[in-house]
């Protein structure tokens, strides 16, 4: 009789198992509500996480449509709509006709959200650059190819993991940092 059960996943090797708590330490570290207020403050941007999270991801593939949005940061519609209408009245974006089909709109950063964008940027560059002062150049640029493999994987363990999506076809996770 045949099963929809998910094939068995090995247990994960010891090296894994120190990544993943590696990570979980970093992202509860970046995600704090103190440290986003320091880094918000070090950037002169008052946005909460959510609107810096939406502002961050339209800046690297803007422009998009809200429900776009939605699926890459992980969240319902809805929040998306009610955080771009706050990123709208503060300046930071606005809404633009979506050139495959007029009836849709797509979510595009003013000069004022990628300034800000710059600067939260900026400002996070520089507390990890305090952070990793004594690190060599070698092992920052080590550090540097082994987390964009390691997104990458994770992006494509994602589309292969998604119902419906072909191969290739990028899911973002909701960013953890």
């Amino acid at each position: 009789m045949p099963t929809d059960s998910p094939p068995a996943v090995p247990a994960a090797t010891p090296e894994v198992v120190e990544i993943e708590r590696a990570l979980t330490r970093i992202t509860y570290l970046s995600t704090r509500a103190r440290q986003h207020e320091r880094l918000m403050a070090l950037a002169g941007v008052p946005l909460d996480r959510a609107a810096v999270a939406l502002l961050r991801q339209v800046a690297d593939s803007e422009p998009l449509r809200p429900g776009e949005l939605a699926q890459r940061l992980g969240v319902e519609a809805s929040h998306v709509t009610r955080t771009v209408q706050q990123l709208q009245r503060s300046g930071h974006v606005t809404r633009v006709p979506d050139p495959d089909d007029r009836r849709a709109q797509r979510i595009e950063l003013t000069d004022a959200g990628r300034g800000a964008v710059e600067r939260v940027r900026d400002a996070g560059a520089r507390g990890m650059q305090l952070a990793l002062g004594d690190w060599q150049p070698e092992e920052l640029r080590q550090l540097a190819v082994l987390f964009h493999r390691m997104v990458d994987d994770f992006l494509s363990y994602a589309v292969e993991d998604e119902p419906g999506q072909e191969a290739g076809e990028a899911v973002p996770p909701a960013p953890a940092v």
